[in-house]
This record gives structure tokens, sequence and C-alpha cells, in this order.
């Protein structure tokens, strides 16, 4: 279990670390043994770190040419698919998972996530293409929350830190709460907090910049 922050400022300004780091800091229980961060720009992620595979290089967030992630989960399959990419020219700079997705994503673009076998929620910015990509996997295992609003988009592994940005108020969505006393289940990726949505299992978003 790792968790996972990112700031997207859609009117351009820098992300401020201390709100960034705020917000992780809402996580700490999800990542005790390292954490992590990167700022470009209007760009900001935050890593906290439960280490499970390769402990000691296996640091987020990661970056491989163009593209860094912040990654939480385990892909199952991450030796065979490595071993596919370093035949056809991959080279790899450390034993993670998380780096196998990054050579995947540069390999097959898009089209990577169906070949992933595991648990994961992650972000991912390629700096080339101008885009960021949330991913969560087929079954919903590990959790993705997100907000849309207020010239920001915000994403992280619990409600809690997004709700810690100054951009969101924690406005109840009675919808939600109605929809859970009658079905004991939240509909359409809805939450019990106006504004913050969750990441479907099985779905990704493409978010151009």
């Amino acid at each position: 279990m790792c968790g996972i922050v990112a700031i997207i400022n859609k009117n351009g300004r820098p992300v401020e670390f201390e709100v960034l780091s705020r917000m992780a800091d809402k996580l700490n229980h999800r990542g005790p043994d390292d954490e992590g961060h990167l700022i470009e720009g209007s760009i900001g992620f935050y890593h906290k770190r439960l280490s499970i595979i390769d402990l000691v290089t296996g640091q987020q967030p990661m970056t491989s040419g163009p593209v860094s992630i912040v990654f939480n989960g385990e892909i199952y399959n991450y030796i065979e698919l490595r071993d596919a990419l370093k035949k056809n020219g991959h080279s790899f700079q450390t034993t993670s998972d998380t780096e196998v997705i990054l050579h995947m994503y540069l390999e097959h673009g898009l089209e990577f996530v169906s070949h992933l076998n595991g648990m994961f929620a992650f972000l991912l910015y390629d700096r080339e293409r101008k885009q960021i990509i949330a991913a969560r996997d087929h079954f919903g295992i590990k959790p993705l929350y997100f907000y849309n609003g207020n010239g920001y988009l915000i994403f992280a592994s619990e409600i809690k830190a997004i709700l810690e940005h100054p951009a969101v108020v924690a406005e109840p969505e009675y919808r939600s709460i109605q929809d859970y006393i009658i079905y004991q289940y939240v509909m359409n990726g809805d939450t019990f907090f106006k504004g913050v949505k969750k990441l479907l299992p099985g779905h990704f978003l493409q978010i151009d910049l």
C-alpha cells in the first residue's frame, strides 16, 4: 500500500510544495518507508512509499526518458513483461515493477494498460505529448479519487488528501448519501463529497495539458 497525490493547476500557476506536501501528509499511514515529489511548473506529484519490491532503488516519482510516474500497487507479471521489453532493446536501472510500467507505456502507448496483470492505481506524466494518464486496475482493488474544479485537477489515493487542498470545500453530496442508504452503494463514481469523484475500476483518464 502506497499513497499518491497529484495537482494540476489548469490556470498555469506553479504548484506550491507546501500545499502538495500537506496533502501527502494525510497519507503517511499508506507509505511509512519513503517519500518523494516532483514539481514541474503547474504539475506536482507526491508519493508515500511502502517498500515491497526493489527495496533499494524503487523510489518514486520515477522517471524514464520523457515520462514520470507515481504508482500504488503491484504488477504480478512484471518479470515476464520486463523480459519481453529487454528483447526489444529496453534497459532498466532498477528491478521494480514501477519501471516496467514506464517502459510498457514507452513501448505500447495507451494500449499498455491492457498488458498489466495486477492491482494498481497510477498517474503517468508524458512531457513530450503533454499528457497525464490516470489508471486503475480492472477490479478496483487500489483506490484513486479526483476533483476537477476551481481551476484545479487534483488526484489522491484517499479523499481526505484532496480535501486538504485549499480550493476544495468539503460539502456533502446528498444524492450519494441517499443512494448509499438505499443500495449500500454509491453510483457512477460519485462520493459523499460534492465534486470529488472515484475513478472507476478498469478505467483510465487521458488529460491533455
